[in-house]
């Protein structure tokens, strides 16, 4: 009988180029298949719920349990996995194993830490991200919130085990995991919706959580590491991880304070303004998963590998590969969905509640949204190497910027654009930071090459 870790034994011999190509097309492969069926339930949920006041409700309330996952388990996830690979290339399993069990720990008290936190400011807060929401409106927010909190801790498990998947090189499966949630999501939606309302898209999105962290956390075992929350003192390694953690975890939540800052402001104007966003973005961030995301997860490990080896030329090689690549596949892809915006959101979204007018409103979103794509998902290639070589307050100072420039470019654009004017925002200050990471990849490679740079 074999196990998990013996039938999904990494290939070892191929060049790095050609092993972060085959784990960036595994990745996309299984994207490709979650996407798809996120989209049917985003389908789905369009059907019965339309651009209803209880749709605002609910993707207001979905916000901030996003936002924590993204910022303090991605934080953890980013600052964590250089750290892991050295430790476990230089002194064995064990100790890696002890750091990843107080990582975890830290994560967990982390996670549960600012969900009570947040459960404790919700009615502070929210009339400020939804402040043109009508009281009853505003008080279904709140009340989904609350209901929405547990997403946090589970989701932010699963995301740290599928980053220790992936640096054994097993990205395929961790990344088919999540498709269970909306699955659920829109089972429910389809058999509760209309007896239950909005809350049968929270029942789905809790039990898809709770799958998807009990799958990845058996995967995460079958290849040798347990899901332990024990402290193991502060090491030099963890010691580490919380140096990078710091400035990684700023970066987020200020990356993050912009996507507050657009939902707060696509509340300011007319009704069904915060659903059109959300409405537009889901088909780009399909491409954005798609690419950057993909991209992002193949050449992490990697890169961690190579700076761990001193591999100075191979960094260069991979970063000029991945880069021109990306662009290539993704700029194509942007125009395509830029001239057929309005046939695409026609013929999704177009049914039951969702008429003619509201595929008019989401249209020019979508295409603003989509001039982003090409620049964000190069950017992505520069981002991971910085990150690799531990230079996070590169990232830090980068989201600081971009929040700036994100709020200022929305006061101006969505006088003239509306809704519109919020997504062109977004795409301008990401041609910003591909510009910036750029500089700063290749002004920290060449200094790296003297002996000792990356201690």
């Amino acid at each position: 009988m074999f196990s998990f870790a013996q039938i999904a034994r990494p290939f070892q011999g191929a060049s790095v180029n050609r092993r972060i190509l085959r784990a960036a097309a595994s990745v996309s492969a299984a994207v490709v298949l979650v996407k798809l069926v996120a989209t049917v339930k985003e389908f789905a949920v369009a059907g019965v719920y339309g651009r209803s006041d209880d749709m605002d409700a609910f993707l207001a309330a979905a916000l901030i349990p996003g936002l924590l996952i993204n910022l303090i388990s991605e934080s953890m996830n980013q600052a964590l996995v250089p750290t892991l690979v050295r430790v476990r290339q230089t002194e064995g399993r064990e100790r890696a194993q002890q750091l990843l069990s107080s990582s975890m720990l830290w994560l967990c008290l982390l996670l549960a830490g600012a969900s009570v936190v947040m459960a404790l400011a919700a009615r502070g807060f929210f009339p400020l991200i939804a402040s043109h929401f009508p009281a009853a409106k505003l008080d279904i927010s709140v009340r989904l919130f609350y209901a929405l909190l547990p997403i946090v801790l589970l989701s932010g498990i699963a995301a740290n085990c599928t980053a220790v998947l992936n640096t054994f090189e097993r990205f395929a499966w961790p990344a088919i995991a999540p498709v269970v949630t909306p699955i659920a999501m829109m089972a429910c939606a389809l058999f509760l919706g209309r007896r239950i309302g909005i809350w049968a898209l929270v029942y789905g999105y809790l039990a898809g959580a709770l799958i998807h962290a009990c799958i990845v956390t058996w995967m995460m075992d079958s290849f040798g590491y347990r899901f332990r929350l024990r402290w193991h003192g502060m090491t030099d390694a963890t010691r580490q991880v919380a140096g990078q953690y710091g400035p990684v975890l700023l970066s987020g939540l200020v990356a993050s304070g912009g996507l507050l800052v657009d939902q707060s402001m696509a509340a300011m104007l007319p009704a069904g303004s915060v659903a059109a966003l959300a409405y537009a973005g889901r088909f780009v961030s399909v491409v954005l998963t798609l690419m950057a995301g993909t991209i992002s997860t193949a050449v992490a490990p990697y890169f961690s590998t190579m700076i761990a080896a001193g591999d100075w030329p191979g960094c260069r090689h991979t970063l000029r590969t991945w880069v021109k690549l990306t662009a290539l596949i993704s700029a194509p892809i942007a125009a395509g969905l830029m001239l057929g915006a309005h046939l695409l959101i026609r013929f999704t979204f177009q049914h039951g509640a969702f008429g003619p007018a509201d595929t008019a409103a989401v249209t020019p979103v979508l295409v603003m949204y989509a001039i982003q794509i090409p620049f964000f998902a190069s950017s992505r290639v520069f981002y991971r190497f910085l990150v690799a070589m531990r230079r996070t307050d590169v990232a830090l100072f980068c989201g600081i910027l971009n929040l700036g420039l994100d709020i200022v470019l929305n006061i101006i654009l969505m006088r003239w654009f509306g809704v519109a004017g919020i997504a062109l925002a977004t795409s301008l200050w990401t041609i910003s930071t591909f510009f910036f990471l750029w500089y700063w990849t290749w002004r920290v490679l060449p200094k790296a090459t003297s002996p000792g740079a990356a201690a």
